[in-house]
């Protein structure tokens, strides 16, 4: 009997470590939903998502309040461990059906603006001799889907807590600016529904602001940003793995070994949790026929319960990666992020500009709208 017991005190003290950071990061996405719907006007209730201010919270807490050493444990775990499920869970959003319906044309001017934004990234991130981790995580979430698309490649290419921190903060940055100035333009230049929603589905950074700029326009350019955003987001599983390799190949060359300190963490080439995300959409996509989410178009009941079930996955993946961007912040110690310096942030707004005047012009010259 005493042999049990001392075994689940062994198990609960190496818990405890991890339950109080977890706790604190859960505390901080709680705080944040809350804040976030005290927000005026649904404008700027989208504008300002609540990952924006998990991480604010979680910064300010770092930074002027302190985090003592026995919460590290906990909130690092938050940052990968939660981040992971939150990755998989959000493959259940993405129906590859969903994407073919919105036209080929579309998904051209994606790929298109997906590597506009990359190769733009490559080259001021080179020109600016920027670390290669924190170019890629910017070149990602400018040209796919802002902070999930950072914090899903992040684990795949090793990069450092403050290269994750500064790459959202840049995003969330362009992003919101975004928000201000494109529904100006949009009005200015006189765009279309269709040729705003494409604009602002392709060229925005975040989905929360992309739902922002579509909604300051009209509903019909809500509703088509929305769809385009979906499309990008599909890209950002095989994305994931393609930058995970080309890191390595890097890695490697560069320092001519393969030890396992050169590798990214995870130690696999594709990461377990990329894998979980493609299973999930490919579930999300299938489902329909295959009876695994239970959506007979026949049975109102049954589609009733297939929509309940997305719902409830769908609520559990975005607030795990709420607790991990929270655990972003608490992670973060600001005069760290500040030694990084403004390349960065020139980064950033050449990658945004560059993006911008890109897909607005692909839409003009080929009369898309």
């Amino acid at each position: 009997m005493s042999a049990h017991i001392t075994k689940w005190k062994n198990i609960a003290g190496g818990l405890s470590p991890i339950l109080k950071g977890l706790l604190l990061a859960i505390g901080v996405a709680v705080i944040a939903r809350i804040l976030h719907q005290l927000i005026p006007g649904p404008t700027m209730n989208k504008a300002v998502s609540d990952i924006l201010i998990a991480i604010l919270l979680g910064l300010f807490i770092r930074n002027a309040v302190g985090v003592s050493e026995s919460f590290e444990a906990g909130v690092k775990f938050a940052l990968e461990r939660v981040l992971r499920l939150g990755i998989i869970l959000l493959g259940l959003r993405l129906s590859l059906q969903d994407v073919a319906a919105t036209g080929g044309a579309a998904m051209l001017l994606v790929f298109a603006c997906i590597g506009v934004a990359l190769s733009t990234a490559y080259i001021i991130g080179r020109l600016f001799q920027i670390p290669p981790r924190l170019t890629a995580l910017i070149g990602v979430g400018t040209s796919i889907c802002g902070n999930t698309a950072i914090v899903a490649t992040a684990p795949a290419i090793g990069a450092k807590e403050e290269e994750v921190s500064f790459a959202v903060a840049v995003i969330t940055l362009f992003g919101l600016i975004a928000v201000i100035i494109y529904p100006i333009i949009g009005q200015h230049l006189g765009l279309s529904n269709t040729a705003f929603g494409l604009w602002a589905g392709t060229a925005v950074n975040d989905t929360s602001q992309v739902v922002a700029v579509g909604a300051a326009h009209s509903q019909t350019a809500l509703n088509i940003a929305t769809i385009v955003k979906l499309m990008r987001n599909t890209v950002m599983a095989p994305l994931i793995i393609l930058v995970g390799l080309l890191m390595t190949k890097k890695v490697i060359a560069e320092r001519g070994s393969t030890a396992e300190s050169d590798i990214p963490r995870g130690g696999i080439l594709i990461p377990w949790f990329v894998i979980g995300f493609l299973t999930m959409s490919l579930i999300r996509t299938t489902g329909i026929t295959a009876g695994i989410l239970p959506q007979d178009v026949t049975s109102p009941g049954t589609l009733q319960m297939g929509a309940s079930v997305l719902k409830v996955f769908d609520a559990i993946a975005k607030f795990a990666i709420l607790t991990a961007l929270a655990g972003v912040g608490l992670g973060t110690r600001l005069d760290v992020v500040l030694k990084i310096g403004l390349k960065p942030l020139t980064l950033g707004l050449c990658v945004s500009v560059v993006l911008s005047i890109a897909s607005l012009s692909l839409i003009m010259i080929f009369g898309m709208g």
